[in-house]
């Protein structure tokens, strides 16, 4: 990174395309650790949602923000930050998923439960929130027919579903993270949700069993 000893200006309300294009200039470290105080929370639950853990989230994360700043060269002040950030991060997903894999430690005990345990679509059911603890109890059964039903979708459709309903990035944004059209975003979510609904309709045919 070439660095330069000229004096570094900057507000909050920069934008982020500014604040990188600016760090990648001068290498001055506070606008670094502005663009990750923006994207921190952010970024770290995509990871923790896509990863299913925090130990594998928490090593995806690192490795965005070196790859960040190992690359502020090649970005394209054309370009918009945020979804070369989510490709970063996606990428960094990738590379922690196929080593977990390798070592056979891919776990689904870790993942997420709508506060409503009878969501009326797959759409509902993909973009809830964290519960409280009594609630993740309950739903353990039903959560991990979910974890297991995204995992099972593909790579190509799981990244899709992440992007889209986890993080509700446009499908567009999608796209270029991805690398892919728009109408490709568009297919595989059509038909992620599709092959998830009759995963579902079938959960919910299933009789419960009594304790």
């Amino acid at each position: 990174m070439n660095m330069s000893s000229e004096t570094v200006t900057y507000t909050i309300e920069d934008s982020d395309e500014l604040l990188l294009t600016q760090y990648g200039r001068t290498g001055e470290r506070k606008l670094f650790e502005t663009l990750m105080r923006r994207y921190e929370s952010e970024i770290y639950s995509y990871l923790r949602r896509y990863l299913g853990r925090e130990d594998l989230a928490e090593d995806a994360f690192q490795g965005t923000f070196l790859q960040v700043h190992l690359k502020v060269a090649t970005f394209d002040s054309a370009r918009r930050f945020r979804p070369w950030l989510y490709a970063i991060a996606t990428n960094q997903a990738i590379d922690v998923q196929r080593k977990c894999r390798r070592r056979r430690m891919v776990s689904l005990d870790h993942s997420y439960v709508d506060r409503d345990q009878h969501p009326t679509s797959w759409a509902d059911q993909l973009v809830s929130e964290t519960p409280d603890p009594a609630a993740q109890v309950e739903g353990r059964e039903n959560n991990l027919r979910v974890q297991e039903a995204v995992a099972g979708l593909g790579e190509s459709m799981e990244r899709v579903i992440q992007l889209v309903y986890f993080q509700g990035l446009k499908y567009r944004e999608a796209a270029e993270i991805l690398g892919i059209p728009v109408g490709t975003v568009k297919s595989r979510v059509h038909a992620a949700i599709a092959r998830l609904g009759t995963v579902w309709r079938d959960a919910a045919a299933e009789p419960v069993s009594e304790s």
